[in-house]
């Protein structure tokens, strides 16, 4: 695998891509919305996990983070995909999903197709990181998170999502998951 996806720094803050393989639209749905924030919440809690924005689209994830434990970002984001993965996978076939049987076919596919050593893949193995270097990168990513359900036409403003971090910097901290904060170089650009 290249240095292009690698982190480059593990205790840097970086912006991350973390998709659903096939861009599978499975974040459609509430309770695995849910599920994701519940172990973003346990990382950061038991992990060092650092969240300062993050978007939950249908089929990816993207946050800007860091990681400050005993693991490294790249250790972290590894527990945070295979139990997410694992929690979601496991609920599935016995969900009132209507899509169910396909998305098991389709995650035991990639498995296949990937050779994988498991039934099935959730996540693509990349998390696609960019490191940010720099006020300006920092700014234009979280500008850029936080205006993709806009540029879905989900909503008008990006505040309006909720699974979103732009109300806790757009609505005085009110989002309903806790991030850090990265006042000096958010610049919100209408």
């Amino acid at each position: 695998m290249s240095n292009r996806y690698k982190v480059l720094d593990q205790r840097g803050l970086n912006y991350l891509t973390l998709t659903v393989v096939g861009w599978i639209d499975i974040f459609s749905r509430k309770k695995y919305r849910d599920l994701v924030l519940d172990n973003l919440k346990y990382c950061q809690a038991n992990k060092g996990l650092h969240i300062y924005g993050y978007v939950i689209m249908t089929n990816h994830i993207h946050l800007v983070a860091s990681a400050d434990g005993k693991q490294t970002l790249s250790e972290v984001l590894g527990d945070f995909k295979s139990f997410t993965a694992y929690r979601i996978l496991k609920d599935l076939p016995t969900s009132n999903e209507s899509r169910r049987e396909w998305l098991m076919y389709m995650f035991g596919f990639f498995a296949k197709r990937n050779n994988r050593k498991t039934e099935h893949q959730f996540w693509q193995t990349s998390n696609h990181p960019i490191l940010l270097y720099s006020p300006k990168v920092i700014r234009q990513k979280l500008n850029y998170i936080h205006k993709n359900p806009v540029r879905a036409g989900w909503v008008e403003m990006p505040q309006q999502y909720i699974y979103s971090s732009a109300s806790n910097y757009l609505e005085d901290g009110k989002g309903i998951f806790e991030v850090e904060i990265l006042e000096s170089f958010y610049n919100y650009m209408g």
